[in-house]
């Protein structure tokens, strides 16, 4: 299962093995044995298996669990909360968000869920009009 799912994250994201090394080696720059594409060719092909360490590295990159990355679970659960505040590199089309994009988009999900929950009340009545003001301000959020 591991080498499926590497192939189909990696692809997913639409990067060569090549990048996906240079990525590796750029992001985990404390580990002395440095990733080479040849290496990412054969754990996707099945010849050869990764190292606990590798298996976490790649985890980390591509923002999934261990347990999903090498089949133990077939189905990821997000907490797109979490996701969204995490310090991972998380891009919307060719868009990378910063922080304050994440942030500002955490608002607007949680706001729309908020307005969501009070759409109509128990008795199935429409609720008096009410809006609630959106704190968009970043320096209120700590990360």
């Amino acid at each position: 299962m591991f080498p499926i799912r590497l192939r189909a994250l990696r692809k997913g994201q639409h990067i060569s093995m090549n990048q996906l090394a240079n990525n590796l080696n750029e992001r985990f720059p404390e580990d002395e044995h440095k990733n080479t594409p040849s290496q990412i060719g054969n754990w996707e092909r099945g010849i050869r298996s990764p190292s606990y360490v590798e298996i976490k590295k790649l985890a980390l990159y591509f923002n999934v669990s261990m347990d999903y990355l090498t089949g133990r679970t077939s189905v990821e659960h997000f907490n797109l909360g979490s996701v969204l505040m995490e310090k991972n590199e998380l891009t919307f089309g060719n868009h990378t968000l910063d922080q304050e994009d994440r942030y500002q988009v955490y608002q607007l999900i949680n706001g729309y869920l908020h307005g969501k929950d009070r759409q109509y009340l128990e008795d199935g009545e429409q609720p008096e009009a009410y809006q609630e003001e959106l704190n968009l301000n970043f320096d209120d959020y700590k990360m």
